[in-house]
């Protein structure tokens, strides 16, 4: 699928991956991004991408999880510039600990609670998968005001969904709500995936390896330097940019399905 004057809608857009991959967008020509964030800083990084690309970069200020709010943002972007055909739910949050601690003082046993496994529920799974849902839904009811049924590969490719996965997905001590999260994602892209191509409508997902963002950094630099770059092959963290790259590559190569591994070569120790 072309990107080139695509029409691109990314969360979690105002920093980290979701930065990247609207820069890395912009550079590869779409015609407008609706660049979604909770925090205000999306504005000013829209306006470094719109000049850095001269590409239409739209602001939204709100929460991924608010189905009122997603509904709003496809429906500005597309009324301005077309429904959109590449979207990338990169929205995330951690909230980690170990599943259950003993409490030294009174031997009682501390679970996770549950409102965070909740939060973390809606943010990295339900959220993403509905911000997918509602371009199916687009594309699908323009395809049905044009008459077309079943896609046909005559017509290229009529969209793209580009999930952000982890290798936690494949499970990580201290990581139960959020690896939980990522391994549903793939179960989720995979099903969407059976279901969207009636549409022309591919999914995958992209799994990261520890990435130079913030939410990375938050984990510490004494627990990075002894607990992620040795067990890592290029010895550094992964640039944001790297894994934007990997995204324009799913997200453009139609022969390629499933899910793409991005780790830098880290393997845990058991």
């Amino acid at each position: 699928m072309e990107i080139k004057d695509k029409v691109a809608v990314i969360t979690g857009a105002g920093s980290g991956i979701g930065e990247a991959v609207c820069h890395e967008l912009g550079k590869r020509g779409v015609k407008a991004i609706a660049m979604v964030d909770m925090n205000e800083k999306v504005r000013d990084v829209a306006a470094e991408v719109e000049k850095e690309s001269s590409v239409a970069a739209v602001p939204f200020v709100g929460d991924a999880t608010d189905a009122n709010f997603r509904k709003e943002v496809f429906d500005k972007i597309s009324e301005e510039y077309g429904v959109p055909a590449i979207t990338v739910p990169a929205a995330g949050i951690t909230r980690d600990r170990l599943a259950v601690k003993i409490d030294k003082e009174t031997g009682k046993a501390d679970i996770y609670p549950e409102e965070n496994f909740r939060l973390v529920l809606d943010v990295n799974l339900m959220a993403p998968i509905y911000w997918g849902l509602e371009m199916v839904a687009r594309i699908a009811e323009d395809r049905a005001a044009r008459g077309l049924k079943r896609w046909h590969p005559d017509e290229g490719i009529s969209g793209s969904i580009i999930f952000i996965g982890s290798i936690s997905s494949q499970g990580n001590k201290g990581q139960i709500s959020y690896s939980a999260t990522k391994a549903g994602i793939e179960g989720a892209a995979s099903t969407l995936t059976a279901e969207g191509m009636f549409y022309g409508i591919r999914c995958g997902v992209i799994h990261p390896g520890f990435t130079d963002t913030a939410m990375v950094r938050a984990m510490g630099d004494e627990y990075i330097e002894k607990n992620i770059i040795p067990l890592t092959q290029l010895r550094r963290l992964i640039r944001p940019q790297e894994i934007a790259d990997a995204i324009c590559f799913l997200i453009s190569n139609s022969a390629v399905t499933g899910e793409l591994w991005a780790d830098a070569g880290w393997h845990p120790t058991p």
